[in-house]
């Protein structure tokens, strides 16, 4: 049957690649050598005249699309109805169907006028969660789809590590590469996903700049390992997860090619030794626009599209001229220095992307409707991304909201003074002050000074307006205003709000504003965030995306900790023993046992012990922070499956003593009919231990995943994520099920032992009562309303790796080093969510939920779980083993063990209940002691499973007895 399956997939695949070929073949052999050419170009629809008014191109792309047969356009200024106008026209005469491109970084809005603009990527990189950035990503591709535009030059990956640059700026996601990358990949697969082809720009990176290539070439002198430390390392991860295509700069790189005034955009260097055969990319190539000074200052036209060809480029954005550039083409060929071959293959290339995100996707525009359709989505999104960049890089999160006998003046700078943010702040009753930011003079400051003096405002809020997006002039600002801002944050309880570039934040550090506070953008949706802010409706959670003079990227204050620090001794415990964990932690990273690790320890409710030890990484790179992130391992069967299960036998929906096939009718028919939900929460169901899914598909001679059954690329049919390069067939998940119900059971009596596939089983038990997926079924549940925010599955989604511990660098299967994707291969194969593995979180978070826990299910002042269905779960269910239902407790016979052989820990009560992982984790709650005690390490990083360090030195258990020898006076 697996044999049939396979060669019926294979056959399915076979057929869809035929009739791409076939597809592809025909039209090729249907052109003419100058249409082959012609295939080639992208050419510009619209311009802007010098007051700034949009000038339609529609009688030249008409007849070059008619004449030449050109493969795409790229759409600029005009209103959508011109450019669905324009669009319609053009498809209808086209011989060949036409790729439609556009430059919409952030969104339609960046083009169209009357169209919505949605946040700047520099904002998007001020968010902690990515997901926000995938659902940006989707709704550029639904306004792109609503105008049958099929490619989308964006996002870009540039790493902004210079605030002079003149032409980035609040292009990029800013100065983090992992935060980059990571941004850059969910707009991109955002936009995929949808349907529309994304586009990396600008490679090699054009952060690093401080020239328009617009207006010149920019020279970035770094030496190979610099760049790729740095620059290529988002392109290079964006390249591994399926990016569709990539647009060339126009930099000169000397490390990359020493040609004078060579530019990248045409350097066989850059783009077939380095691009292509260095990092494997072979999706579609543009180049920047050649009608650019970067490229042209140095190159006519036609020769720099000859030398875009040569050195690899398949796509020519905006050649001067076409029919010249055509003439230019052929004469290379003539003289040698190109070939015929040469267009050909990259006139295929063309057409087979024009298969993927073209063919169909021709039809007229409908313009009923059309600008409500574009921005529909838009307000929704600018106010999510908005609410969770706001960043207050010095002060409190939660900004305290005035007493209402105290009186604020809000001072308005800017260009205009009535703006929606003086109407918000007049309804909180401040008084509003408005200085000009840019014609504002000393005398008008001092002025207003007075003015403000004569008010006796109790707080005086700051907001900065009209700040511009490029550096030049001072963002615009001018001096008066500037001064001023400056002369009223040494004003008691002042705050400043800055709407714009947070690059002109930098001046005011040292000023003594209480808050410092970056907005980001201008519009009546920020400013209305802004003022939520400052009336206390939320705490700020983003942070600075570029380092803005003293502070580093990434700061940012966050709401008050969930638990309250308290000294050891205020809650019975000694400082001087809890100290000796700090020699533990030591001793596993000196003896290689983990490359770092997280203590946290609660007790009455309260934080007496967080520290992070040692790094990320063996390579050193990354220091532990108490807030990384990992993967729990075997800790997600109780802080996921059995809390879900918990919670359904609550709300009267399972049974534990009911059959598991009475909410898995899947299970009829076979050995495994009879299983109770009870043995399978208390392991003693008889299944084995676990089935090595992975070996099945598995190459033995080469130790790589069978290509039949997965592929480097998501696909529609190979679409199960499995890492960040490797997508599995779809109807694989069946065949995994398939698995463990044809494998063996144990003899009829009750037998303990430890499956994974007990909660294999469990997980999707949970899905089917529920009507949810296990990931969303406990983030709807527990970890959004207990506010877990890294609590989840799928981090890979939602945080940079910079965040996230990583684990194996796997020589087998996945041959690659697994980082924010799940460590045991059997999740990773059910699309990184399963029933025994794959949940990831960082201590204090997890926290969170044991302490609920052992709050008897409440926390907060809510309640989650009864008391009582917590104490059944954890306490001892059975007499063949030391199992609670799903809650792994003490040997039954501790008391009598020795430090070595105790389990979890010598002098633990017979009242704790916990789990550990496979990493390297673990969580332990004792209720007689009011303890909770986690600890979270990679030790599987980098060599796997076998280095048992952890285990045999008994880290973890020795740092738990450390806990109950601090305790001052015994329970």
């Amino acid at each position: 049957m697996r044999r049939l399956l396979v060669m019926m997939s294979m056959l399915c695949a076979g057929q869809l690649m035929a009739q791409k070929q076939q597809w592809v073949d025909s039209v090729f052999q249907s052109l003419s050598n100058e249409e082959r050419i012609a295939q080639l170009m992208v050419i510009r629809t619209s311009s802007m005249d010098a007051k700034g008014n949009p000038i339609m191109f529609d009688s030249l792309a008409n007849a070059l699309v008619s004449q030449y047969n050109v493969g795409a356009v790229c759409l600029f200024q005009g209103s959508p109805a011109q450019q669905a106008a324009l669009l319609n026209s053009i498809q209808a005469k086209a011989k060949t169907p036409i790729m439609v491109t556009v430059d919409g970084e952030w969104g339609l809005g960046m083009r169209f006028a009357g169209v919505k603009s949605f946040p700047y990527q520099l904002t998007m990189g001020a968010v902690n969660d990515a997901a926000v950035v995938y659902k940006v990503g989707q709704a550029i591709a639904d306004q792109c789809k609503r105008m049958n535009i099929h490619v989308n030059y964006a996002p870009v990956v540039d790493i902004n590590n210079n605030p002079a640059n003149p032409v980035i700026g609040v292009r990029s996601f800013g100065e983090d590469k992992y935060k980059v990358a990571l941004m850059g990949t969910r707009m991109m697969q955002g936009m995929q996903d949808a349907g529309v082809m994304a586009c990396a720009k600008h490679f090699p990176g054009h952060g690093d700049v401080s020239v328009d290539s617009h207006y010149d070439l920019p020279i970035i002198n770094k030496n190979m390992d610099e760049l790729t430390a740095l620059e290529l390392y988002p392109f290079k991860e964006i390249f591994a997860k399926g990016i569709g295509s990539v647009m060339v700069a126009h930099l000169s790189i000397p490390a990359i090619d020493s040609t004078p005034n060579k530019p990248t955009s045409i350097s066989y260097n850059n783009i077939t030794t380095l691009m292509r055969n260095e990092l494997g990319y072979n999706g579609l190539t543009f180049t920047d626009a050649l009608e650019m000074k970067g490229v042209a200052k140095f190159y006519p036209s036609g020769e720099a599209a000859v030398q875009s060809i040569i050195a690899g480029n398949d796509m020519l954005c905006l050649p001067a001229d076409v029919p010249k550039t055509i003439a230019a083409i052929q004469k290379a060929i003539g003289e040698g220095r190109l070939t015929w071959e040469q267009v050909y293959h990259k006139c295929k290339r063309v057409l087979e992307a024009k298969y993927d995100y073209v063919v169909g996707k021709t039809a007229a525009v409908n313009e009923n409707n059309l600008l409500n359709d574009l921005n529909a989505q838009v307000d929704v999104l600018r106010k999510d991304v908005a609410t969770q960049a706001l960043t207050v890089v010095r002060g409190n999160a939660l900004h305290a909201k005035p007493k209402a006998d105290s009186k604020t003046a809000y001072i308005l700078v800017g260009n205009m003074a009535n703006i929606p943010m003086a109407k918000l702040m007049k309804g909180q009753q401040h008084q509003v002050f408005f200085m000009p930011l840019k014609n504002g003079t000393a005398a008008t400051a001092d002025s207003l000074l007075k003015k403000i003096n004569a008010f006796k405002p109790a707080h005086i809020v700051v907001g900065l307006h009209d700040v511009r997006r490029q550096p030049a002039n001072n963002f615009s600002m001018g001096e008066a205003a500037v001064s001023l801002v400056k002369t009223l944050g040494n004003r008691k309880g002042s705050s400043l709000l800055l709407f714009g570039n947070p690059y002109a934040m930098a001046q005011f550090d040292s000023t003594g504003y209480e808050n410092l506070v970056a907005c980001y953008e201008d519009d009546s949706v920020f400013q209305s965030v802004a003022a939520s802010w400052l009336k206390g409706q939320f705490a700020a959670i983003g942070s600075l995306p570029v380092t803005v003079g003293n502070w580093k990227f990434g700061t940012g204050a966050t709401a008050a900790k969930a638990f309250a620090a308290a000294a050891p001794e205020a809650v019975g415990m000694s400082s001087d023993t809890l100290s000796q964990i700090d020699a533990i932690a030591a001793e596993a990273i000196a003896a290689g046992a983990t490359p770092g690790c997280v203590v946290t320890v609660l007790r009455k409710g309260k934080l007496v012990f967080q520290k992070a030890y040692g790094y990320l990484d063996s390579a050193q790179a990354l220091p532990m922070q108490t807030s990384t992130i990992f993967d729990l391992a075997s800790v997600t069967k109780i802080s996921a499956t059995t809390v879900a299960v918990m919670k359904l036998v609550e709300q009267g929906k399972v049974d534990v003593k009911q059959k598991a096939s009475a909410y898995l009718p899947w299970l009829k028919g076979g050995d495994k009919e009879n299983l109770t939900v009870e043995n399978l929460l208390l392991h003693q169901a008889g299944l084995v231990a676990w089935i090595p899914f992975y070996k099945e598909v598995t190459e033995a001679a080469t130790g790589k995943a069978s290509p039949s059954v997965f592929t480097h690329f998501k696909q529609d049919n190979f679409s199960v994520d499995v890492t960040d390069h490797l997508f599995m067939r779809n109807d694989w998940v069946d065949t995994m099920y398939r698995r463990i119900y044809t494998s063996p059971v144990a003899a009829k009596e009750l037998k303990y032992v430890y499956s994974d596939n007990d909660f294999i089983l469990l997980g999707k038990l949970v899905e089917a009562v529920s009507g949810l997926p296990l990931e969303q079924y406990v983030q709807q549940q527990f970890y959004a309303p207990l506010g877990m925010h890294t609590t989840g599955f799928k981090p890979f989604e939602h945080f940079a790796n910079s965040s996230i511990a990583p684990t194996e660098q796997e020589k087998v299967f996945r041959q690659q080093l697994v980082w924010g994707y799940v460590h045991d291969p059997g999740a990773a194969m059910f699309g990184n969510v399963a029933g025994h593995a794959g949940l990831f979180s960082n201590a204090e978070d997890l926290a969170k939920l044991y302490q609920m826990l052992l709050n008897g299910g409440k926390f907060n002042g809510k309640q989650y779980l009864k008391k009582s269905t917590i104490d059944w779960f954890t306490s001892y269910q059975t007499p063949i083993s030391r199992r609670g239902l799903g809650f792994d407790k003490p040997e039954k016979n501790n008391s009598l063990r020795n430090e070595k052989t105790a389990y979890p820990a010598q002098y633990v009560s017979a009242a704790t209940y916990g789990h550990t992982g496979f990493t390297g984790t673990c969580v332990w709650v004792d209720p007689a002691t009011e303890l909770v005690y986690i600890f979270l390490s990679n030790r599987v990083h980098p060599g796997g499973g076998d280095n048992r360090t952890l285990l045999d030195l008994n880290i973890r258990s020795r740092i738990h007895d450390v806990l109950y020898k601090s305790l001052q006076s015994k329970p």
